[in-house]
């Protein structure tokens, strides 16, 4: 997705690089730094709606020691399409946007806390660090990470409107977040990532490496939006299990293109995302065509990242 959180980040053009390290041994190659054609109007709905939501539930006001940080530290995380996505699975499967905005809010938060907890300024020289800019000191943005996952939860948990009989998918939605971030997924990508620094790689190649840690990281977030956004939106199992596999498919190739290694690498890289970008569209088989042409736009897709 190209401009999922543009409006959000302040940047009229979204580009590849979201979880970018000045020191990481395996630079990006730049030939792939270029912006997406997409869906624009549809895309910018989305991204508006999100960052309504967020505003609204993160105001700045009192206790300003809580939530002036966390409304920084929400918006400052480099932009992911996660979020965007959730809302276009809800809307895929015949759902409505007002029910996925929560849902999509609450892994934007998990997503700022993941990289809210990387960021922190540490005394190792292990770990390369970000370029963000740093306006609260480490203490600070360690415990507002903290607080930022249950305020997600909060968040879904207050959008359960008995009226609507939604309570179980709520419930579930939750458990598929919860398990997204934790030891098994995102936390264990950061781990793998961590760790091969201090290795100095020796343990596998490049590019197992980075298929490793973009499965674990990104395709897990995105493999959890696209699963959370048909189950919120009614869909049935089958369309949860395509739209779950859709989104690690895609979010690997993002975690491939924010890492991808040296140019002798470089064939052997587009093959692999070339394989997973025809993975992804299959996915989209058996879906109403022409909603997943005017949401997805296969032709130029915004979600799948590695068409320019």
């Amino acid at each position: 997705m190209a401009k999922a959180f543009s409006h959000i980040n302040g940047n009229p053009m979204f580009y590849f690089p979201s979880r970018l390290n000045p020191n990481r041994p395996f630079p990006l190659l730049l030939s792939y730094n270029k912006p997406l054609k997409c869906n624009q109007s549809y895309l910018a709905s989305i991204n508006e709606d999100i960052e309504a939501h967020l505003k609204q539930a993160i105001p700045i006001r009192e206790p300003l020691s809580v939530l002036e940080p966390m409304h920084h530290l929400t918006f400052a995380a480099p932009r992911t399409t996660a979020s965007a996505l959730c809302v276009a699975a809800c809307e895929l499967v015949n759902g409505h946007r007002d029910r996925a905005l929560p849902v999509a809010s609450a892994i934007h938060l998990v997503y700022a806390a993941s990289f809210t907890h990387e960021c922190v300024p540490r005394s190792e020289t292990s770990r390369p660090t970000s370029k963000i800019q740093h306006v609260y000191g480490p203490g600070i943005e360690l415990q507002i990470g903290d607080a930022m996952i249950p305020f997600g939860m909060e968040l879904l948990a207050k959008s359960d409107n008995p009226a609507r009989n939604d309570s179980d998918r709520i419930l579930r939605v939750m458990v598929e977040i919860t398990r997204a971030i934790g030891s098994e997924g995102m936390i264990y990508g950061q781990y793998d990532e961590v760790e091969s620094y201090q290795s100095d790689n020796k343990k596998s190649s490049h590019i197992e490496e980075i298929e490793r840690v973009s499965e674990k990281y990104e395709g897990t977030l995105y493999a959890c939006a696209g699963a959370c956004g048909a189950i919120i939106g009614g869909g049935s199992e089958d369309e949860i299990e395509k739209l779950r596999k859709y989104g690690l498919y895609i979010g690997k190739i993002e975690g491939i293109m924010n890492r991808i290694g040296s140019n002798s690498d470089k064939d052997l890289m587009e093959k692999l995302v070339e394989e997973l970008r025809n993975l992804a569209n299959n996915e989209l088989r058996g879906f109403n065509e022409a909603k997943v042409k005017a949401i997805f736009n296969t032709q130029s897709s915004s979600f799948d990242l590695c068409k320019q």
